[in-house]
């Protein structure tokens, strides 16, 4: 096993301790020898290769192309206008399910929301941190310190996931609270009425706010691989319910699928990213998922 998959190990993963030095590794080595900016449209846009001449700053210097021509090139970038980040993460108690991944859809979150945090402090953008259920339990006002990862590294720790959610309330307290353009990252499982969440994306959307929706769903909410009379219960309610798992699997398979559909097609609509998970999926493919839908828009 080589270094990198040993640091992807799912008990790695759960080290919250170390979530600032993952971040750090899935980003740095995802993003080595990409020819564009991750985040185009954010501080800075790459532009173009040019060869290395006196004066320009080493650490512009693209090791890649290096080791592929023996020529020193820098890599030239325009500048853009800064923008807020904020982490948005759904705290409800549906999050904390796992049916045989090592992590949860909070754990997982947390990874992915880790990685996109140092990637944007790394690019000196502000970023923040709200963490929410039926109300905002905490707030993080976006900031672009190193020291920034480590606060809302410490908080997403201390945080369990409990009780009902409210995402769609939530988001209208947010585009109210939050008057400069941003961009908004919701990290959810999206168990609610979708109805009321649509309107509140396209409220942000209205207000001139990018958002970006990461839908995180187990692998098993997915594919469904149960057999047999089955008694599932509602974390959230508590309501049960027995079915015939084999029964019900290709109507619930495509129940999921349409809801996913509906969610990709609402937010293309009006000029949201829209990123399906699951817990199967390891993380550089999860930032590929983002990665090619900002590409796409810019």
């Amino acid at each position: 096993m080589t270094g990198a998959e040993q640091y992807l190990k799912p008990s790695v993963i759960r080290n919250v301790a170390r979530l600032d030095l993952r971040a750090r590794f899935i980003v740095e080595g995802f993003l080595t020898g990409l020819h564009a900016s991750p985040f185009q449209g954010f501080s800075v846009e790459f532009s173009e290769h040019r060869r290395y001449s006196q004066g320009d700053d080493p650490k512009d210097i693209d090791w890649l192309v290096f080791a592929k021509t023996d020529r020193f090139y820098v890599k030239k970038y325009q500048a853009e206008t800064n923008i807020s980040g904020y982490l948005l993460m759904d705290l409800s108690e549906s999050m904390a399910y796992t049916y045989r991944q090592e992590l949860t859809k909070f754990d997982y979150c947390i990874c992915l929301a880790a990685a996109l945090g140092y990637l944007m402090i790394h690019q000196q953008d502000p970023v923040g941190l709200m963490t929410f259920d039926q109300k905002l339990r905490a707030c993080l006002p976006a900031r672009s310190k190193r020291s920034q990862l480590g606060n809302m590294l410490g908080l997403l720790a201390k945080a369990r996931p409990a009780g009902q959610t409210d995402v769609a309330g939530n988001l209208r307290r947010i585009a109210a609270m939050i008057r400069h353009r941003g961009l908004f990252m919701l990290f959810s499982d999206l168990l609610c009425d979708p109805e009321p969440v649509i309107d509140s994306l396209r409220l942000l959307r209205h207000r001139g706010h990018d958002v970006i929706v990461f839908h995180v769903l187990d692998e098993a909410e997915v594919n469904f691989p149960f057999s047999g009379l089955s008694d599932f219960e509602d974390p959230e309610s508590g309501e049960r319910l027995i079915v015939d798992a084999a029964g019900i699997r290709g109507d619930y398979v495509r129940a999921v699928q349409e809801l996913r559909d509906r969610y990709k097609r609402e937010c293309l609509s009006v000029g949201a990213d829209y990123v399906a998970l699951d817990t199967s999926m390891p993380f550089d493919r999860a930032l590929v998922e983002y990665l090619s839908q900002r590409k796409a828009r810019f």
